[in-house]
């Protein structure tokens, strides 16, 4: 059996500063008061090479996602960790030079997330979204839609968001079932899907973007769903095959909520904005007016940890 796999620090002799590039002063102001060995600078990676004092920074916390290509990252020697601000990697995983350690916020947005599952989910399934249309009609159109209490859901993604939304729907008395790459106990594996989904009415999507995850709702997936079942994606868009998802909401079989699309941004003119049986939201589910703090907590809490030497928390990836 491996052993496991030791965490990373990052280093510092006992005298040596730690350079930080931040996307604003909010940020900067919270490094700081962290420790008085750390010297925070203000950087937008759009706008190229970084020089003075600001390009000795070890550390660099992106304002979002994306890897700048403009000689942003070469001209900064000495960085040795990227720590992210959200718990979605994709869009640098893979995309960084080698030498340097990725980090996420695990944790920052689990509650929001979780909660907009949770909302979605019922909204959907108490057919809230037609009954906002009649309201926004002045029609009075009564009907009867799908209970939340004790459906049957199937969660895809076991990690600290999918078991948040387990916590948070198991006041519904739902029957939950977990899936994840790695079968353990209580967590069923990714090759029991096609046995399980026949069985769930509602099937969440909360899970990273790998190779493996990426398209894993197809056709075959969909197909698989029981008539009049929902699907809920809070993980990314490309989980989903689009085109297949669309066949099934047009259909009628399906219905969906989805707070992230392939494409995204959804541009104007996409048939998504018309399908039926869709509850559509433009990526918000992490984002609540605590969300910023969060954000900051998490970063702060990494750099102490760096400052005392302590090892690293949720690495991602080390180049």
């Amino acid at each position: 059996m491996p052993e496991p796999r030791t965490a990373p620090t990052l280093a510092l002799s006992p005298d040596q500063q730690l350079h930080v590039l931040v996307p604003s002063e909010a940020f900067a102001a919270a490094a700081r008061a962290v420790s008085p060995r750390i010297r925070a600078h203000v950087a937008d990676p759009q706008a190229g090479p970084v020089t003075g004092q600001a390009a000795q920074a070890q550390v660099w916390v992106p304002p979002g996602p994306g890897v700048p290509d403009n000689g942003f990252l070469e001209s900064l020697p000495q960085l040795r960790l990227v720590q992210l601000v959200s718990a979605g990697a994709d869009a640098h995983v893979g995309r960084l030079p080698e030498g340097l350690l990725l980090c996420n916020a695990r944790g920052a947005h689990t509650a929001a997330t979780a909660e907009w599952v949770v909302a979605a989910t019922l909204a959907a399934q108490r057919g809230l979204p037609s009954f906002v249309r009649e309201q926004d009609a002045g029609r009075w159109s009564q009907g009867v839609h799908a209970s939340l209490v004790g459906a049957r859901v199937l969660v895809v993604g076991a990690g600290d968001i999918g078991r948040a939304v387990g916590r948070m729907l198991g006041e519904f008395d739902v029957e939950l079932t977990y899936v994840a790459r790695t079968p353990r106990n209580g967590v069923h594996g990714v090759d029991e899907l096609p046995a399980l989904l026949p069985h769930a009415d509602v099937v969440v999507l909360i899970v990273p973007v790998t190779a493996e995850t990426r398209g894993l709702v197809d056709a075959g997936f969909l197909a698989a769903m029981p008539d009049g079942a929902l699907l809920v994606n809070a993980a990314r868009g490309v989980v989903v095959d689009t085109a297949a998802l669309l066949a099934e909401l047009t259909a009628g079989r399906l219905r969906a909520a989805l707070d992230v699309t392939d494409p995204e941004p959804l541009p104007e003119g996409h048939p998504l904005w018309s399908a039926p049986g869709l509850l559509l939201t433009p990526h918000v589910g992490g984002l609540v007016p605590q969300s910023g703090d969060r954000a900051v907590r998490a970063v702060t809490d990494q750099l102490a940890r760096i400052v005392a030497g302590e090892p690293l928390r949720n690495v991602v990836a080390d180049y």
